[in-house]
């Protein structure tokens, strides 16, 4: 079972622009989806940040993301962006959720996911939150992600490992949060 103290999450190319060219998960899944995971991470208090590719006319991030001011990175890896560390490591905790999307699981969630493994964290990455290029190539970047240590599973796999009891206040509003993605 993870400890919600143990987690952060990552938000990766979560753009309108980038989020529309999905080939692998629709991108009204994905927005589903990204925001159950704000969500969660709001109920439980997890950090979050949001890192964004640079795009004409600024981020875009989509709307169902919480609240946050994007790191605007200039490569293909979060791990890249000195700023983003600098927040990652302001919060110390060992497990990265990469709920990382767009297009591609390919670059953004791939490379981020190997470079937080061999700084030394647990990696899960959130597929049904991202998408990517074609499902082949993105099947590759997951089994480079398994290979390297690190896990693949789904949101709501993820919120249930999270919390366990929904009969309490909190559990009732992480499993109505998931229900919204069976919509």
């Amino acid at each position: 079972m993870l400890d919600p103290r143990t987690v952060q999450i990552v938000f990766a190319d979560l753009q309108d622009s980038i989020v529309a060219l999905s080939r692998t998960n629709p991108p009204e899944t994905i927005r589903r989806t990204a925001g159950a995971l704000g969500r969660l991470a709001r109920t439980l208090d997890v950090p979050f940040t949001v890192s964004a590719a640079p795009r004409p006319g600024g981020p875009g991030v989509i709307a169902e993301l919480p609240a946050a001011t994007p790191f605007v990175r200039s490569g293909p890896s979060c791990w890249d962006d000195p700023a983003w560390r600098a927040q990652v490591a302001a919060h110390a905790r060992p497990t990265l959720a990469l709920a990382l999307c767009g297009v591609v699981s390919e670059i953004v969630v791939l490379h981020t996911a190997l470079d937080a493994l061999a700084d030394g964290h647990r990696v899960i990455v959130l597929v049904d939150a991202g998408g990517g290029m074609s499902p082949r190539t993105e099947d590759a970047a997951h089994d480079q992600v398994r290979a390297a240590g690190g896990t693949v599973t789904s949101v709501a796999s993820f919120a249930t490992d999270l919390v366990r009891d929904f009969t309490d206040p909190t559990g009732r509003e992480v499993i109505t949060a998931l229900h919204g993605l069976l919509a």
